[in-house]
């Protein structure tokens, strides 16, 4: 299996192994914010009523204070990362940089593949690496829990994980359509002491209200933020805390990218492209953000993309402007590339990727050129997660197959041309709890949707309009 192509693995093999781990004293000590050193800054978050800036002290009425702090920081560069959360992270940190060699063999290509695994928790995916920061924070601040949504339900496992460790109370909002899919994703949430409720519901009045509107809806990411700011706006001791998009969300994911530099640095290697999954934008900004420095500093030069579903594609469809980050128009207005508030994507089977809208790191980073973006379809995504998983052994999550299927592509290209570009993925989770799925498109029964333009018409139609944010 492994005999020399003429493509130099066997030499190769002798020189990087398989799996490149940095030493525990490797860990980062400090999160990287890559907005201090972005020439064009995300534009801030506004207030929805007087459509000025948000102050931190209107900020601290839904977060924990110093992750308002962390939010609103666009100057240092480096944020030191607690004791307390260095501890934890050594519980599944450092995570490997894998050659994926089995997989260049399969597809016999001169290019060389690696990903960066986040799957080897319980959680299954990155979102852990926030989750317990947040939990962190406001512990520390004396609270009594916190609120959430969360979508395929990584982000909701992985922060019923980290205020089980603090002994804080759990109250997470599930999008419905994931709720009713992953039923064992769930039941892993309250093995931990959360309360998982299916979003909407009728447990709020913006859940009343959207069910009112939309009866029968399978819900979206939109949604449960808005059912999650409720509920905690309600609760004396209680602050909001998000999974993506936030900035502080992607300061947190940053060690994935400042691990997957380090152990590519021991080897001398540096990658040609640079791909994540992009729904929020945790992941990909999690592991671009040392790269796209590097760009910003005229250092070096990558092409990272950006990989969504075409059902959902704010990126590829959406436009740039201020909007509301959640359905119930109840939270902060931010700059980004979205669909609009109001738009419900398709039950497609990537929950964690059916938002409206994108960081606005990311949104920026995008606008002015330093990132590209591509849409891909579920079939074929599902496609490339097979393949992956019988040759690599690891069942990826559908999140993470996303940019599995535009590695392989670029791969193919390079088959074609002869070039040996080295790719870098992230491989953000595992599937596990994502059988359904997998049940579908082995049945043959998984369709591709893709939103017509009328489709998309009434999301960016309620996108609101004022002086200045015109698109």
């Amino acid at each position: 299996m492994f005999a020399d192509t003429g493509k130099g693995m066997v030499t190769d093999m002798k020189k990087i192994p398989y799996k490149i781990y940095l030493e525990e004293n490797e860990i980062p000590t400090h999160w990287y914010n890559l907005r201090a050193e972005m020439k064009n800054k995300p534009a801030p978050l506004l207030n929805p009523e007087t459509l000025q800036p948000m102050t931190a002290e209107e900020l601290k009425a839904v977060f924990c204070d110093e992750l308002v702090t962390q939010e609103l920081d666009d100057t240092n560069a480096y944020i030191p990362i607690p004791q307390e959360i260095q501890d934890f992270y050594k519980m599944y940190r450092p995570s490997p940089l894998v050659r994926a060699y089995c997989l260049e063999e399969k597809l016999q290509t001169p290019a060389k593949i690696y990903y960066k695994f986040e799957g080897n928790n319980t959680s299954g995916s990155h979102k852990l690496n926030s989750a317990i920061a947040q939990a962190y924070y406001a512990k520390k601040q004396g609270l009594k829990g916190v609120t959430t949504e969360t979508g395929a339900g990584q982000w909701g496992t992985a922060l019923s994980m980290a205020c089980a460790y603090f002994g804080l109370d759990c109250l997470v909002y599930m999008v419905k359509v994931s709720y009713e899919q992953k039923p064992f994703r769930r039941e892993v949430m309250r093995t931990y002491g959360a309360t998982v409720t299916p979003s909407p519901s009728e447990t709020t009045e913006i859940g009343r209200k959207i069910l009112a509107e939309h009866p029968g809806t399978s819900g979206s990411l939109g949604c449960a933020i808005s059912e999650a700011v409720e509920a905690e706006m309600g609760r004396e001791g209680y602050r909001y805390v998000l999974g993506s998009v936030l900035n502080q969300v992607l300061l947190h994911q940053t060690v994935i990218g400042l691990e997957a530099k380090a152990a590519l640095d021991k080897y001398e290697i540096v990658p040609d492209i640079i791909i994540g999954c992009a729904g929020g934008g945790s992941n990909l900004g999690g592991l671009i953000s040392p790269f796209a420095g590097e760009m910003i500093r005229g250092e070096r030069n990558y092409r990272i993309i950006g990989v969504e579903p075409a059902s959902c594609p704010s990126f590829t469809r959406g436009v740039f402007a201020y909007d509301f980050c959640d359905t119930g128009k109840v939270c902060p207005l931010a700059k980004m590339y979205t669909l609009g508030s109001g738009f419900i994507p398709s039950a497609n089977h990537a929950g964690g990727l059916r938002y409206h809208g994108m960081s606005p790191v990311l949104s920026q980073l995008y606008h002015d050129g330093i990132m590209e973006a591509v849409s891909v379809e579920q079939t074929s995504v599902f496609d490339a997660a097979t393949q992956f998983a019988r040759v690599e052994g690891i069942l990826p999550a559908p999140e993470s197959s996303h940019a599995i299927r535009v590695a392989i592509d670029e791969a193919l290209k390079c088959k074609e041309t002869g070039e040996e570009k080295t790719i870098v993925f992230g491989l953000t989770g595992t599937g596990y709890f994502d059988m359904v799925a997998y049940e579908k498109y082995n049945n043959g029964e998984m369709r591709d949707y893709v939103p017509a333009d009328a489709d998309l018409k009434p999301g960016l139609d309620g996108i609101p309009r004022f002086p200045g944010n015109e698109f």
